[in-house]
């Protein structure tokens, strides 16, 4: 038998920052190693808010949709900046993201804090990888897709890899949330050149004449 052959192919990035080259292969954890889950209750008078796919944790008032809540928002799970919000039924489709607000979520949502030396923003990208995803998806109960369901036991279960040195952790997290922003910038751009554009044409052509 090779030995070589049964020897696992350290987990190191394609891509790393010159700083971090010489830091070794990412460390392999199981999630609750890395996470606990936050169980307060009760957060009467702080904003309802919710997570979706697209844009993380948003201010339930800000969406377009129904507002489900109950009125009795006592078993409503309470949330701290910096806290990650998952739907427990649509993790393996990426529905989380890191709450800038202090708040309450439904009680359908799992909340999880990160211990000391992980950083909330890094594994919010980092949950969004494809890779990540497949975990999710597979590590959910359910017969279903419908009734697929990822609570914290079984997420705590799986093995994700990890730089060792949580500096490498801030800088991964630092670089996508600039770039996030400058995405963010030139859609305000491309939205005012819209504008622009729309109301030259309203300018540089005639009414219809009936």
């Amino acid at each position: 038998m090779n030995s070589k052959a049964d020897k696992k192919t350290p987990l190191v990035p394609r891509l790393r920052f010159p700083e971090f080259r010489d830091a070794g292969p990412w460390e392999v954890k199981r999630l609750g190693k890395v996470f606990y889950e936050r169980s307060e209750r009760d957060g009467t008078g702080l904003d309802l808010l919710s997570v979706t796919m697209s844009d993380g944790i948003v201010r339930a008032e800000e969406l377009e949709r129904k507002n489900n809540a109950s009125a009795n928002l006592s078993n409503y799970k309470k949330v701290y900046p910096n806290d990650i919000v998952y739907n427990s039924m649509r993790m393996w489709q990426g529905a989380s993201g890191v709450s800038k607000w202090q708040g309450i979520v439904s009680p359908a949502y799992t909340v999880i804090v990160p211990f000391k030396n992980h950083y909330s923003v890094f594994w919010a990208y980092y949950f969004k990888h494809p890779s990540s995803i497949e975990k999710f998806a597979r590590f959910s109960q359910g017969v279903t897709s419908d009734t697929w369901n990822l609570k914290f036991p079984a997420f705590s279960s799986i093995r994700m890899a990890v730089p060792e040195c949580p500096e490498e952790q801030q800088k991964i997290a630092d670089c996508l949330s600039s770039l996030d922003e400058l995405i963010a910038l030139q859609a305000q751009k491309l939205d005012a050149l819209k504008a622009h554009k729309k109301g030259l044409m309203q300018q540089l052509f005639p009414s219809e004449v009936g």
